[in-house]
């Protein structure tokens, strides 16, 4: 158990039976009355966004997250299966818990699991993935200086928008938080 006072940021607490992030905190003391903590929480799974305000001194429970890297194997219909490259130990999770992240998902590729007390809960790509464009139509000729774009399928099956120059067979970074092409490589 913890208290207010043990209070830092990326800390996860067990609140009513959710998994919390603390964000950010600050311990107020007025001039009358007792102290007290505002709190912004992130929840782990959703990443819904939370604001407390507890008095100093309440106790919590913490709960201890481990991230592990895995390598991505296949997907077979509702389920992602994943081994862990130094045990070759093999695991399925549900799509639920990779959520959206699955569009930027190939094979071999290393994904973090997040664990919580030995079991999966939530799967995350890299902040950026390399990918090559296996569809895109072509630019048209002249208009390569507005900044316009165009759609682009992935080895993946996404669509994102490129600029105009990126033909098919290129290779591209792209932002896993926002899906937007970051550059050719």
């Amino acid at each position: 158990m913890i208290s207010t006072a043990d209070f830092r940021n990326g800390l996860v607490l067990n609140l009513d039976g959710d998994l919390m992030e603390i964000v950010e905190f600050q311990h107020v003391k007025p001039g009358k009355g007792g102290a007290f903590v505002r709190t912004k929480f992130r929840h782990v799974l959703t990443g819904r966004n939370l604001e407390k305000t507890y008095r100093s001194g309440e106790r919590f429970e913490e709960v201890r997250l481990e991230t592990q890297n895995w390598q991505y194997l296949y997907n077979d219909g509702d389920l992602y299966n994943f081994m862990h490259p130094e045990s070759f130990e093999q695991i399925a999770v549900n799509k639920d818990l990779v959520g959206d992240d699955s569009k930027w998902m190939k094979e071999n590729e290393v994904v973090q699991l997040l664990f919580h007390q030995g079991s999966p809960i939530k799967a995350s790509m890299p902040a950026h993935v390399t990918l090559t464009v296996t569809k895109s139509d072509p630019g048209i000729q002249g208009d390569r200086s507005s900044g316009a774009t165009k759609p682009a399928t992935l080895e993946t099956g996404a669509t994102i928008q490129v600029p105009l120059f990126i033909e098919e067979g290129d290779v591209v970074k792209v932002d896993t938080r926002t899906g937007g092409y970051i550059e050719r490589v």
